[in-house]
């Protein structure tokens, strides 16, 4: 699930967005200047660069090493009725039905030729209810057609989500909610909260690779204060010296941690096998959107890790091998932990008779300068993804 690529309008000094269909988030008059600068997912606002002097890798590090908070645009819906596991089933290649209530599960949409129509997170909040947090894109009125004949109900319920993220945001979450944080409450684990006195839900997810948080707001039975809760938190994570940040950290992490973006790093094209997303498909259960597309589909990967010594890579550069360009980039960093560039690279079409994977190839640069790179499997950093996972343990065990 995840934030897009960042567009810089540098001919001007001053753009002028007209706010019609743009949310800017509750929490913005907490933290934006005359020198925010924003990009827009799912129809809203959220900061990139909070000033000319920004330093993402300072901030890289506090999340690596302490906590941060972002206010992010990600958005969930609500799917809500005696059929919204029915709903769900046919709409997602993950299995829904044996999602336990309060726990949370990676779904991936497809249109009916298999390929990725949208990823994001489904979470069971009750029997009959769910939340599916989506990436950028359209996806209510797909879900609200796939209803027709279902007794369920698709809703946007206008949540704006907070993410706590990094070694620390368990210390923050158990400050918030007056402590006694169970020892249970695991990755990909979800439950309400009262939170700084506010019933919310809470979801042991995130963007970035790390331990950590996200708060659903407007999630509970009452409508959310959200400059109290925004305060609040703050003043939890004072003895932890959480600090706000702009996406700008989150997003090295986020490629550092082997996040793809739908839309950019999946792109339009891809199945799920194409992306190297075949472990979540479900062919053995029931018949669901794209289902007999993919059982008979190539399941050749084509998108992998690039790892560059000598050059960062960036969405939009080739890739070659032998002769010619083979691949392109969708997105790329510099690793601060690594120490190289990282990034993702999608394949034109699969390596007859080998695979990708391990390939020496050459990164042209902007200047169409070759650099050795090597393809590389994801994460690029934790490569057992362990982080996320730490089990709580209490502050004393922190």
């Amino acid at each position: 699930m995840t934030q897009g690529r960042h567009f810089y309008i540098e001919s001007y000094d001053t753009l002028q967005l007209s706010s019609f269909r743009v949310d800017q988030s509750p929490f913005a008059d907490r933290y934006v200047t005359d020198q925010t600068v924003f990009c827009l997912y799912c129809g809203r606002l959220y900061p990139v660069k909070m000033s000319p002097d920004e330093d993402p890798i300072a901030n890289y590090w506090k999340l690596r090493r302490g906590v941060l908070l972002y206010d992010v645009p990600e958005k969930p819906l609500e799917i809500l009725g005696p059929d919204a596991t029915r709903l769900l089933e046919r709409v997602l290649v993950c299995r829904v039905e044996t999602l336990p209530v309060g726990r949370a599960r990676y779904g991936i949409a497809c249109n009916p030729d298999g390929t990725v129509l949208m990823d994001g997170v489904v979470m069971r909040l009750a029997e009959d209810r769910y939340w599916y947090v989506k990436a950028n894109g359209e996806f209510e009125s797909w879900l609200r057609a796939n209803a027709f004949g279902l007794d369920a109900e698709v809703s946007d319920p206008n949540s704006r989500v907070l993410q706590i993220q990094g070694p620390k945001s368990l210390d923050v979450l158990d400050a918030a909610i007056g402590g006694g944080l169970a020892a249970d409450f695991r990755y990909f684990h979800a439950r309400f909260f009262d939170v700084c006195g506010q019933r919310l839900w809470v979801s042991r997810t995130g963007w970035t690779g790390e331990a950590g948080i996200e708060i659903y707001c407007d999630s509970g039975p009452e409508p959310t204060d959200h400059g109290a809760l925004w305060d609040d938190l703050f003043a939890c994570g004072e003895p932890f010296d959480m600090e706000f940040s702009s996406a700008s950290s989150m997003g090295i992490r986020r490629i550092e941690s082997g996040i793809l973006d739908n839309g950019t790093d999946i792109e339009g094209d891809l199945t799920p096998f194409g992306a190297g997303l075949g472990q979540f498909v479900r062919l053995d259960k029931d018949d669901f959107i794209g289902r007999d597309a993919l059982a008979s589909a190539d399941r050749s990967q084509l998108l992998f890790g690039l790892v560059c010594a000598t050059a960062t890579p960036e969405a939009g550069m080739e890739v070659h091998d032998g002769d010619g360009p083979v691949g392109h980039m969708t997105n790329g960093t510099w690793s601060p932990t690594l120490d190289v560039g990282v990034g993702y690279v999608r394949f034109e079409r699969p390596l007859p008779g080998d695979d990708w994977l391990g390939k020496t190839v050459l990164l042209h640069d902007r200047a169409g300068t070759p650099h050795e790179a090597t393809v590389d499997t994801l994460p690029f950093v934790d490569k057992e993804k362990q982080l996320p996972r730490v089990n709580w343990r209490g502050p004393a065990a922190q």
